[in-house]
């Protein structure tokens, strides 16, 4: 076996021991289930802000003012999805954990999501009347939202962890008579494990704030969340993320689901923000966010071989290759490219693996700084990933044209450093017939 083979089988294993580790599969499980209700969410500020606003959208026209009235409507959607996006992940993460624990029902991310709420605060100041007033049993929007998620990740691993080792101790066990509901029976079976876990969960929350003076959502914000946050949210931060899942791509497993544990978390809490910012006329704060990655840098799919496609259909000679293409070109056009990563191939073919990584790299470096000057807009919809080019640029930004043209650009450099790529695959492809014409 050659070393490269042995790296890559090396790599492979590694690859496969992360995405089996079990709190990940559970963190992607619950961000998969999450995304209908962050694009409901995400269809609701659109047409609040494009359609129902009588400031930005089409009810500023006489003959649709009539559309204001329902903005309340889509305001009410966005309150109950994007706004509890840090709820249904505690939940769906403390299911799909006990799922992997061997515990079939709903009830561990119920659990979870006790334990959570146990650990937060329940009492908020406000200014009334020029005077701060407490008010008590209280869920803030703060613990809701993005800006806790991590802290509602790490309480539902943990309590769902300590239920599910409790839950199978026999002598916790409240056992009843054969004549009960099983419904009931477990029910009981799992009340020791419950109060023990809650209690357990809630003592350290209170412990923390009693020792340190702050509440263990801010430490966690502070000292995990915040700082990742600055990370992705810089250039050098989001092209390490991409080149990562590129490298993955060409030796042959897929890219994006090794770093979608950390992508999803940050990057839909980035676009979570900037929805809720819109929606609210606020400044839009972040600039990378899951359209920006779409947007960008996967257009056509992983790789940007929207580019590529276009490359061989203007300079591809060999006949399997154009095929390929023809092939191709349908599912690229909605972003998705498996065809042509393992028709032509792309995956373990080193020729092809350098165009594959670099590409995404530059398409994301012109569409950061495009949005940083202000030539195009921020993202400010979530839009499925599925989305064509040119109108996932243009519905993620809320209607800016400049990232419509900022799109247009990066898919006129992809494929230009495809090109050569291309044309020397048909060098190559030239060679090998002449020398077995020879033969």
């Amino acid at each position: 076996m050659s070393k490269i083979a042995k790296v890559t089988q090396i790599l492979e294993q590694a690859a496969f021991k992360i995405t089996s580790f079990k709190y990940i599969k559970a963190i992607k499980s619950a961000f998969v289930t999450l995304m209908p209700v962050i694009i409901v969410g995400a269809f609701a500020v659109l047409m609040q802000n494009m359609v129902m606003s009588p400031e930005t959208g089409l009810a500023v026209f006489p003959a649709f003012r009539f559309l204001a009235a329902l903005e309340p409507v889509m305001a009410s959607i966005n309150y109950a999805t994007l706004n509890f996006i840090t709820i249904g992940a505690v939940f769906f993460i403390g299911i799909e954990l006990g799922k992997l624990n061997g515990l079939k029902s709903f009830f561990p991310g119920l659990m979870a999501l006790m334990s959570y709420i146990s650990v937060i605060p329940s009492t908020v100041m406000l200014e009334v009347n020029g005077s701060m007033q407490e008010v008590v049993n209280v869920l803030a929007k703060e613990f809701t939202d993005p800006k806790s998620l991590f802290l509602g990740m790490f309480i539902s691993i943990a309590s769902v962890e300590i239920f599910s080792k409790l839950v199978n101790m026999d002598k916790l066990n409240i056992k009843m008579p054969d004549s009960v509901p099983a419904n009931v029976s477990l029910s009981f079976a799992s009340l020791i494990p419950s109060i023990i876990t809650i209690t357990f969960i809630a003592s350290c929350g209170f412990a923390f704030y009693q020792l340190t003076g702050v509440y263990l959502h801010e430490a966690v914000y502070n000292v995990v969340q915040k700082p990742l946050e600055g990370v992705i949210q810089g250039l050098p931060g989001i092209l390490t993320l991409m080149f990562v899942a590129q490298f993955f791509w060409v030796i042959g497993i897929h890219g994006n689901q090794m770093v979608k544990p950390v992508r999803e978390p940050l990057l839909l809490a980035s676009i979570t923000v900037n929805m809720n910012a819109y929606a609210a006329g606020e400044t839009i704060p972040n600039i990378i966010t899951m359209p920006f990655w779409d947007v960008y840098m996967s257009i056509g799919g992983s790789g940007v071989t929207l580019g590529l496609l276009i490359a061989i259909f203007i300079a591809g000679k060999r006949e399997d290759m154009r095929s390929i293409t023809k092939l191709s070109f349908g599912p690229g056009i909605f972003n998705i490219n498996e065809p042509v990563i393992f028709g032509l191939p792309v995956m373990l073919n080193p020729l092809m693996a350098i165009p594959f990584v670099i590409t995404p790299l530059v398409t994301g470096t012109i569409g950061y700084f495009a949005t940083a000057a202000g030539f195009a807009g921020k993202a400010v919809v979530m839009v499925p990933w599925t989305t064509p080019p040119l109108i996932n640029a243009w519905l993620s930004t809320g209607g800016s044209l400049g990232a419509v043209l900022t799109q247009i650009v990066c898919i006129i450099a992809s494929v230009f450093i495809y090109l050569p790529f291309v044309i020397l695959m048909n060098r190559n492809y030239d060679v090998s017939t002449e020398q077995n014409m020879t033969v």
